[in-house]
């Protein structure tokens, strides 16, 4: 994005990195800058990529959050965000995730994509988008606010880099997956079911979270690359994890994703 660069922007980056890493949570940007733009809040969440990618972090791709009903409900947010997803955020299958490196974590179950090729530009088509999708995944992704939970808007949401924590993936289904609106997805804690959501809670189409990722970074003069994982958005509001439980998500034609607390 073009314009003079605010020193501000990355200030509150290094503020949000300091309390991912000593694990303490700063008060609400919302609060301390309230006539903050949304454009500012996306150039914090990228300042603090930048900050990691420094520090030897990847980019391995985006995440799109509250995008279904009960996500915008439970945050008060009512439209969709993004985030940009790196490397050790992914867990292995069969990994832990620690809670102790987390502030606040909350899981969801989704629906995520792996691409073929790029895509770019306000004016790619919905065909397009479904051409470029190389697997479709169920995913878990646990959400971490380093301001916090209570009172978040979307600019904090934004600026934290749309909450990203961590993900695992399923094993990949090849290519776009069909009829994923009719999709069924179950979350399950120690085999008990907790949540469920069809997939045309994601935007009435999970495909139409791509549609909106690549054209929110199209305004920005970016896209989404061949490899990228998009993780789409949940389909069921998010829930706390407790350490020792076994979390995961199913759906009739997907392979689950599970993860381990400890």
């Amino acid at each position: 994005m073009g314009g003079a660069v605010s020193p501000w922007w990355g200030s509150e980056a290094r503020r949000l990195h300091s309390a991912e890493k000593e694990r303490q949570p700063v008060s609400l940007l919302s609060r301390r800058q309230p006539e903050i733009a949304l454009d500012d809040a996306y150039q914090i969440q990228w300042h603090g990529t930048a900050l990691r990618v420094a520090e030897g972090a990847r980019v391995v791709g985006h995440k799109v959050g509250l995008t279904s009903a009960a996500m915008q409900e439970q945050f008060g947010i009512g439209q969709p965000d993004s985030g940009l997803l790196l490397d050790y955020m992914a867990l292995e299958k069969g990994g832990e995730l620690r809670l102790g490196d987390l502030l606040a974590p909350r899981v969801e179950g989704e629906l995520a994509f792996r691409l073929g090729t790029d895509l770019a530009g306000a004016d790619v088509s919905a065909m397009a988008i479904r051409d470029a999708v190389a697997s479709t995944f169920l995913a878990l992704e646990v959400i971490d606010s380093r301001y916090g939970f209570e009172g978040l808007t979307l600019v904090d949401s934004v600026a934290d880099n749309a909450a990203c924590g961590r993900f695992i993936l399923g094993d990949a289904m090849p290519g776009l997956a069909p009829e994923l609106g009719g999709e069924n997805l179950t979350l399950t804690v120690d085999g008990a079911e907790v949540a469920s959501g069809f997939g045309r809670a994601i935007l009435g189409d999970p495909i139409r979270s791509v549609a909106w990722l690549v054209h929110q970074l199209a305004a920005f003069g970016t896209g989404l690359r061949a490899g990228d994982v998009v993780l789409a958005g949940a389909v069921h509001a998010s829930l706390p994890l407790s350490a020792g439980q076994t979390v995961a998500v199913v759906s009739p034609r997907l392979p689950q994703a599970v993860l381990h607390v400890a």
